[in-house]
């Protein structure tokens, strides 16, 4: 490895990404503020979920250690108090993505949210004859949900084909996409990939024949600014955990009007204006969907990763996950056997194969090597058929990872290869 490779010593030293686009900031270097990272061990496994900064940890222990209570009902100072700071963090998210306060959903997480939309707003609207349009990349999460939503009402669902690269392929959606389709189903940021989605041109596409537009941010909000009103989409969703807050936590993010008009997801406490046993009323979004007692301690622990991440720099991170990654993939080139999948401008994430060699069986010799992957196909099935392999394996970075990781994972799978080979 060349000696660029090496950690440099203070996150304030991090560059902007050159002007090609490649990346060459300085890595952030911030290991020290995730206590469950002991050194030496690479974890490359942030795609599945994050690891979470001191700071996340303090705020979760402060609320249920010192401050908690119940929200919203109580009449007690505690409860007023913890009522406060809940709702802080609903606008904390809404300013985060660029929203209005009472767009925001709190959901237990990304699967959620999409589950909740396909039940709420596509079992509600769509019709036999109606279509949806997904891509060939996306999570089982943005696929089964809409199967059971199109088989529910008698739509269909069609597939947008990707780019040699690996992308999802925009002028065949623009080319394919016709009035019936109804509901369009897209990730930001592929989680095998790593390839980032034009989100506005997309959106765009699908309002052009007037269908609404889901997107899939779980990968794209840790590393990418997102503002949904520039983007235009109609609803977006994310999970906590992957932006290195807690587990358990997620947001649904719906235009006011859609929300206005669907019905409740669940029935229950806090979600209803009005109950005898002739006749219930509910509450104006985003209460109408959140019935029972929320994750008020995870809300507080995603407010306080958003005040992390916020703290470092959207841009800085992307700078610095682009760095890793045309790093990891320019060291995978070196090695024959291997094969690399996505672009080669893939936000955080290098899928890679090794000829002759189960995914699963690199990740176990990785281990040992204290180097942590994820090996499987991602919970993305059909995209594996599509690239021809029955898994992958996955490297994936976050503002904790340096090039020092790069290079035991390189070191990894070169014993890999001398053990298989």
């Amino acid at each position: 490895m060349t000696t660029d490779l090496h950690p440099h010593p203070s996150a304030s030293s991090t560059l902007p990404p050159s002007p090609n686009g490649r990346g060459n900031a300085r890595p952030l270097d911030l290991v020290a503020d995730f206590p469950a990272i002991p050194e030496g061990w690479a974890y490359l496994d942030t795609a599945a979920t994050a690891q979470k900064p001191q700071a996340v940890i303090d705020a979760i222990t402060r609320g249920y250690d010192t401050t908690y209570a119940t929200v919203h009902r109580g009449v007690y100072q505690r409860s007023a108090d913890m009522t406060l700071a809940y709702e802080a963090a609903r606008r904390r998210v809404a300013g985060f993505i660029g929203a209005a306060e009472n767009e925001i959903v709190f959901v237990r997480g990304a699967t959620e949210g999409i589950n909740l939309v396909a039940t709420c707003w596509a079992r509600e609207q769509l019709k036999p004859g109606d279509r949806i349009l997904l891509s060939m990349l996306e999570h089982h999460s943005n696929i089964v949900p809409w199967q059971m939503a199109a088989e529910a009402v008698g739509a269909a669902i069609d597939v947008v084909p990707l780019t040699r690269d690996h992308r999802i392929d925009l002028d065949a959606m623009a080319a394919m996409i016709r009035p019936e389709h109804k509901l369009v189903a897209l990730a930001h940021v592929s989680n095998v990939l790593g390839s980032v989605l034009a989100a506005k041109r997309a959106t765009g596409i699908a309002h052009s024949v007037g269908a609404k537009i889901l997107i899939d941010g779980c990968q794209a909000v840790p590393r990418l600014p997102v503002d949904v009103a520039e983007i235009g989409c109609d609803f977006y969703v994310f999970s906590g955990h992957k932006l290195y807050g807690p587990t358990g936590i997620g947001v649904l993010w719906g235009r006011a009007d859609l929300l206005d008009a669907m019905p409740p997801y669940q029935g229950g406490g806090s979600m209803i204006d009005r109950v005898s046993f002739e006749r219930t009323t509910y509450a104006p979004p985003p209460t109408r969907f959140e019935a029972g007692t929320p994750h008020i301690v995870g809300a507080l622990g995603l407010h306080a990763a958003i005040d992390y991440v916020e703290s470092i720099g959207l841009e800085a991170i992307h700078a610095h996950e682009t760095a890793l990654v045309r790093q990891t993939r320019e060291a995978l080139h070196g090695i024959n056997s291997a094969t690399l999948f996505g672009p080669e401008d893939a936000a955080g994430i290098v899928s890679f194969s090794i000829e002759g060699v189960h995914p699963h069986d690199i990740g176990t010799i990785l281990d040992e090597s204290r180097v942590a992957i994820r090996a499987g196909h991602h919970c993305a099935q059909p995209l594996m058929e599509t690239l021809g392999v029955p898994a992958t394996a996955r490297a994936s970075f976050g503002v904790y990872n340096g090039p020092q990781d790069i290079e035991a994972l390189v070191k990894g799978i070169e014993r890999v290869t001398r053990i298989f080979g």
